[in-house]
């Protein structure tokens, strides 16, 4: 590990937290990284997204410690170019989960790790606009070759399903897939239409929480500083030191917050963080 004068590891949510709403890294959020990294303060991403697209808003800024992705379920190491950590879907589970989505007649997006260490997403029938968007946001914007589900091979290593849809149908799906103990599940309001859910699933053993603990105790750090506005971040925030919810967050996150913070379309995070740390001007 590199020398840091400030042994506080310090975690980012990307989307609604480091990202604006446009899914970019601001001008002033990317200084504000580079500032950190020149006053040898340690940083690293925890999110939802697979590692091609984490990269993709980040405009080139370099995160040198290891990456928490798809809500801590791997952690890929940027110097070995490998993942270091997996938690991998067995294929009942996967049954389970894709005979739950059908029944409510919700289109999965399974996720899979490939041989060569890509990610890749495999769908079922695309039913409307909504989900032809999401099929186009993942192989255009995020960097992941679609292919239909009739083509994923029984053998693939599954880290994640996806789907979005009416709020009765997605929870019909969550507490239809409750009784697999290595199964949990996160939702929240879907960006691109706010009457439908997303929703996330995958192995329980895999959560932000775990890939922070995770690297605190490989890395060695004193103290890890988080910052999450989902549902998917409270775990994070239970394991961490400190924890920061943007001020568009989730109500339930900001309960659970050290303090609620800037919003993220005001570069909330860089604000508090050059504050906090003392760098440069605000």
């Amino acid at each position: 590990m590199e020398l840091y004068n400030n042994m506080t590891l310090v975690v980012f949510d990307l989307d609604g937290t480091l990202l604006n709403g446009e899914s970019r890294l601001s001008e002033y959020t990317a200084e504000t990284l580079i500032l950190m990294q020149s006053a040898g303060i340690a940083y690293t991403i925890a999110t939802g997204r697979t590692l091609q697209a984490a990269l993709s808003p980040l405009d080139g800024h370099r995160f040198a410690l290891p990456h928490i992705l798809k809500n801590g379920v791997i952690i890929w190491c940027p110097d070995q170019e490998a993942y270091s950590h997996s938690h991998l879907l067995t294929q009942q589970e996967v049954s389970h989960v894709l005979t739950a989505m059908t029944d409510q007649e919700i289109t999965p997006f399974v996720f899979t790790l490939e041989s060569d260490g890509r990610h890749a997403v495999y769908h079922g029938t695309l039913k409307n606009e909504i989900e032809g968007r999401m099929a186009q946001l993942f192989e255009d914007e995020r960097k992941l070759p679609l292919e239909p589900l009739s083509a994923m091979p029984d053998s693939s290593s599954v880290i994640c399903l996806s789907a979005m849809g009416p709020d009765e149908s997605v929870q019909a799906v969550i507490d239809g897939v409750a009784s697999e103990p290595g199964l949990v599940s996160y939702t929240g309001t879907a960006i691109q239409n706010q009457k439908l859910r997303w929703m996330d699933i995958h192995h329980s053993n895999g959560s932000k929480g775990d890939g922070v603990t995770t690297l605190r105790e490989e890395l060695g750090f004193d103290k890890v500083m988080v910052f999450g506005d989902g549902e998917n971040d409270l775990s994070m925030f239970e394991v961490a030191d400190e924890s920061y919810a943007p001020a568009n967050g989730q109500a339930a996150v900001k309960s659970k917050a050290t303090e609620i913070i800037g919003h993220h379309n005001e570069d909330g995070v860089a604000r508090f963080l050059r504050k906090r740390f003392s760098l440069g001007h605000l």
